[in-house]
């Protein structure tokens, strides 16, 4: 090829000339004008890049996938099971098409609850957040029960592609939505509602259990369960009233089995203090009684050793000393008496007569 287009066309132009008679050509005599002429040798080259470009532009043959997705190619309708990482990759407009696939936790919440606005709005849903109605539920008599639980689940990143394939891009109302709630209306329905508050706790967790068997259960288990939430139990208003009334009577009679259990305990508390004072009576009695009788006994053997001791001559000599006491007081006073008890026993009788006469004698006077 010519590497230059006006070239190109003047080696064609005396051709084309001597083709036709009077120089002109087969249209009716009027010359070829090459559109390039004016434009130079890398004009055509410029036109190519442009053409790219735009194209480039309006096929965007590539796409950019973020960190908490994958990328799902598809090539002329068929799914490439390898899932792309983060980054940028490039496909053939057309024939193949890139999905990017949120694989980040995501929740799901069932409340009639109205709420602000949730989530980012990344890639035009709400960050992975969807909100849907309570469930309702109608107990064991039939009676209506509206559940509020919450959600939390991710997409598995390696089986990504084979799992939109299989359930396409409404996947979470076909696994998640439907599972969930046909397991809260199996479980709750086995209660009345008012068994409901008293086994929430069990409640709660038979649902968890029975949710997670429910979606691992499924094929190449596409999604991974985080956590499954009860947040309320939303009971008619007479059932509402009716447990108020049950738990108001429930707690009257707490309060009267605490306060008879209290009553009891002071009866108890006093019978203990006086059970103490008996006890402790008793011991000080015991105990004076005990000095009595140790004291008795310590005399009684005392009394049996001085009677031991006491013989003729030790008796004898006792009358001897008091009667030398006795001398000798006679020698102060004179007019004492002393009276001797039958058998010579201690002690004397001494009198002072000295005392008594004098007085008389000072009345006379």
């Amino acid at each position: 090829m010519p590497a230059d287009m006006n070239d190109y066309f003047k080696k064609k132009k005396p051709t084309m000339n001597k083709s036709t008679p009077g120089g002109g050509n087969g249209g009716g005599g009027n010359n070829f004008n090459n559109p390039f002429g004016g434009m130079g040798k890398g004009a055509p080259f410029i036109f190519i890049l442009i053409a790219i470009v735009f194209a480039g532009f309006v096929l965007k043959p590539f796409t950019i996938i973020n960190s908490g997705e994958v990328g799902i190619k598809i090539n002329t309708g068929k799914f490439e099971q390898k899932p792309l990482a983060a980054g940028l990759h490039f496909f053939i407009p057309v024939i193949q098409k890139i999905i990017p696939v949120n694989t980040r936790i995501r929740l799901i919440t069932y409340s009639n609850v109205s709420t602000g606005a949730l989530g980012d709005n990344y890639r035009g849903f709400e960050g992975g957040l969807r909100r849907n109605p309570a469930i309702t539920v109608l107990d064991k008599r039939g009676l209506t029960v509206n559940i509020d639980i919450a959600v939390q689940y991710r997409l598995k990143a390696a089986s990504a592609p084979a799992t939109i394939e299989k359930w396409g891009s409404s996947w979470e109302e076909k696994i998640i939505n439907s599972k969930v709630r046909e397991v809260v209306r199996d479980v709750v329905g086995q209660y009345t509602a008012e068994q409901l508050p008293e086994m929430r706790n069990q409640i709660a967790q038979a649902i968890e259990i029975k949710v997670k068997e429910s979606v691992d259960s499924l094929e190449g288990q596409p999604v991974a369960l985080e956590s499954v939430e009860l947040r309320t139990i939303n009971l008619p208003t007479k059932i509402k009233d009716q447990i108020e009334r049950v738990q108001i009577a429930k707690q009257d009679v707490t309060i009267a089995e605490q306060q008879k259990e209290k009553a009891k305990q002071e009866a108890q508390r006093a019978a203990e203090v006086a059970r103490g004072e008996a006890e402790r009576n008793r011991i000080e009695a015991q105990g004076e009684a005990d000095k009595i009788r140790i004291e008795a006994e310590e005399q009684a053997k005392a009394n049996t050793l001085i009677s031991t001791s006491l013989t003729p001559a030790l008796l004898q000599l006792e009358q001897i000393k008091t009667q030398g006491k006795f001398n000798e007081a006679l020698k102060v006073n004179r007019d004492a008496k002393i009276f001797l008890t039958p058998g010579g026993a201690v002690p004397n009788i001494w009198v002072d007569t000295k005392g008594r006469t004098q007085q008389t004698t000072s009345a006379q006077q």
